[in-house]
């Protein structure tokens, strides 16, 4: 973007702030930046849901994390009128852990249960008939004595988010009447966060300044307000007031993050590609187990990313640095691949 364009973008971003209560969580689908398409499906559930004075349907969320899930949840709580309760798949470990959560709800509440797929089988089961029915159906006792227990509970909506939708049972996927895809977001549209952070913090920050952290944001609002955050740290350890594009690139390269936004770990595993394996492909676990790393974090925080920006390449065999990867970091083509 040259500096006419991130000009205007500034202006039009400037004004659009300043008409809202600038907080770090928007509070309201409209002062949510950015998954326009998301948005306008939202809107339309929920005022037609309000009109017909029924609870919304059942929301999915999956993406890659850090693209603003919980907070679209409160969101759709806020423009509702209710509360919401949120918890976490991985504490749901038994059935009663659920049901306890669910027979608390009042009519018209939000449940927000984050990273849904590390819900066991046993658990997911429990929510089909509290999806479809807003009723419970525990089986009590074993044996000859089991019997099934239905509880009734009030109208409810489920808000589920997951980093990966085919882990969940189909059964349990197929209740959701609402399944949306967050996407990476655009430079601009983290330009407009970063901006939106820098006045909620209230520490200054130039729109060159702020663009370079969203060039760097991997798409995702939380490193955009992550790498703010450091960029603010090392603007106060100069003694600076307003963080600007030479105190901004100073703390960025600090921080080993380039202007790709890759920091050690993602060039680690670029590295281990090219030179461990000499650009063969390679398994997931065996990549993990190279660098370090767990899976779940390889899988889910950094290679999503780096297929996205087009530095790794997924195949039946495994996963493979492209000619892009070796580029970007300055290693010379092997001869078995084409410039």
């Amino acid at each position: 973007m040259n500096q006419s364009s991130l000009g205007l973008v500034a202006k039009e971003i400037r004004e659009n702030i300043d008409e809202v209560d600038i907080s770090l969580r928007p509070k309201r689908l409209q002062d949510y930046i950015g998954q326009e398409d998301i948005k306008k499906e939202l809107n339309i559930s929920i005022l037609a849901a309000k009109k017909r004075e029924e609870s919304l349907d059942h929301v999915l969320f999956f993406g890659p994390p850090g693209l603003g899930k919980t907070t679209l949840a409160s969101c759709i709580a806020n423009e509702l009128e209710s509360s919401i309760k949120i918890t976490n798949g991985s504490s749901l470990v038994r059935t009663g852990d659920l049901a306890a959560i669910l027979s608390s709800l009042q009519p018209g509440d939000v449940l927000f249960i984050d990273e849904i797929h590390r819900m066991p089988i046993t658990v997911q089961e429990v929510l089909y008939s509290a999806m479809e029915d807003f009723a419970l159906s525990i089986i009590v006792g074993k044996g000859a004595d089991a019997r099934t227990l239905n509880i009734p509970l009030v109208p409810f909506t489920l808000v589920g988010a997951t980093t990966d939708a085919g882990s969940l049972s189909a059964p349990l996927r197929d209740r959701f009447g609402i399944v949306l895809q967050l996407r990476y977001y655009s430079p601009e549209e983290l330009l407009q966060i970063i901006l939106r952070t820098s006045q909620a913090l209230h520490y200054p920050i130039t729109f060159d300044a702020a663009y370079q952290v969203a060039l760097r944001g991997r798409g995702t609002p939380r490193i955009a307000n992550r790498l703010f955050r450091r960029v603010r740290d090392y603007a106060t350890y100069q003694g600076k007031e307003v963080i600007d594009k030479e105190s901004c690139e100073a703390a960025l390269s600090f921080l080993n993050i380039d202007d790709l936004g890759l920091d050690e770990t993602d060039r680690k595993i670029l590295e281990c590609l090219i030179y461990r394996y000499n650009g063969k492909a390679v398994g997931l676990n065996a990549l993990a187990s190279a660098i370090g790393e767990s899976v779940d974090n390889v899988s889910d925080v950094y290679e999503p990313y780096l297929v996205q920006v087009g530095l790794i390449n997924r195949t039946p065999k495994g996963r493979v640095a492209t000619k892009k990867a070796y580029y970007h970091l300055g290693i010379p083509l092997p001869d078995n691949l084409e410039p």
